[in-house]
């Protein structure tokens, strides 16, 4: 696929998905950068801002299987993952598959669900497959796991477990909208029936081929300097109690590479770096100061300590 090809295929793509969430377009393009990066996104925001609506318009336009669950308290891991039941007339014991089973899986306000079973999606999330029974069963290609969560001083809430938002890519939030695009939602359709219409942007070897595109991205020896000078920064104390791990360091240049394809370049700039920082390591760090998880201020104040090449 050459790049005009690529330029226009991603350009119908986030088209597409602005016309369903409105005046919202520097988070849409975090979430195609996400997705094409093969990583998992979570989207925190109140109830009724369109998490759950762009969750479903991401999966529809990226033409994958999609399966959907409502995290609640009772819920269970095995709901998830599935399970063996007897079948009398074959007397044995079939697996019936769980909605885990997909290739994007919409985890609908997940810290709503126990800690037992958010942890429950780590092994899926990691390593692309589930072990249920003591038998390792391998998950559809590509598996993408969207989140959506609630602030976690709602009620009925879960902080969720480090290890688990470790795995997320990118953690965005959406926020209210403009006076203008919420008059653009009041006298248009429902959002609903809009995500229901919408077509297929992509076939699965357009999506393969575009995550083929973003690993052959380069990134020079000066781009590499600054992206460790930022993960050094953050692991000076200054800033965070504790610093980013060699794998948030990787999810952040391969982030890096998928910004840059969607801005129609073949090589990694530090204003790629810095558009995806804060969306990429927040999540995963606990400032110094008071100012609660993942600080997204405390990430920009930083970045802005922190030397261009």
């Amino acid at each position: 696929m050459n790049s005009n090809n690529i330029n226009d295929l991603l350009s119908r793509l986030l088209a597409q998905l602005n016309t369903v969430i409105v005046g919202k377009k520097p988070q849409v393009s975090d979430c195609v950068a996400c997705l094409l990066a093969g990583g998992h996104l979570l989207i925190e925001d109140v109830p009724g801002v369109g998490k759950t609506t762009l969750a479903h318009a991401l999966s529809r336009s990226f033409g994958l299987k999609f399966s959907r669950v409502q995290f609640t308290a009772d819920l269970m891991p095995s709901d998830l993952t599935g399970v063996s039941i007897y079948e009398r007339g074959k007397e044995v014991f079939v697996f019936h598959p769980g909605p885990v089973f997909a290739q994007v899986l919409l985890a609908d306000e997940i810290n709503r669900a126990s800690p037992k079973t958010q942890s429950s999606l780590l092994e899926a999330m990691e390593e692309k497959q589930v072990t249920v029974e003591g038998e390792t069963r391998p998950l559809p290609q590509p598996f993408f796991v969207i989140a959506t969560q609630n602030p976690h001083d709602q009620l009925g809430t879960y902080a969720l477990p480090e290890s688990q938002l470790d795995r997320f890519l990118m953690r965005i939030s959406l926020g209210y909208p403009d006076r203008a695009s919420e008059r653009q939602l009041l006298a248009g359709s429902d959002r609903r029936d809009v995500v229901e219409q919408l077509p297929a942007v992509l076939l699965p070897d357009d999506l393969k081929a575009l995550q083929a595109a973003v690993q052959a991205v380069a990134a020079s020896e000066p781009l590499l300097n600054y992206v460790q000078d930022l993960i050094a920064s953050t692991r000076s104390g200054q800033w965070f109690l504790q610093g980013l791990s060699p794998r948030a360091g990787i999810a952040l240049l391969r982030a890096a590479k998928a910004q840059a394809l969607l801005a129609g370049r073949d090589y990694v700039a530090p204003d790629d770096v810095q558009a995806i920082l804060p969306q990429t390591i927040a999540h995963r760090l606990i400032p110094v100061a008071d100012a609660g998880r993942g600080s997204v201020e405390q990430v920009r104040a930083m970045m802005a300590a922190v030397a261009l090449p």
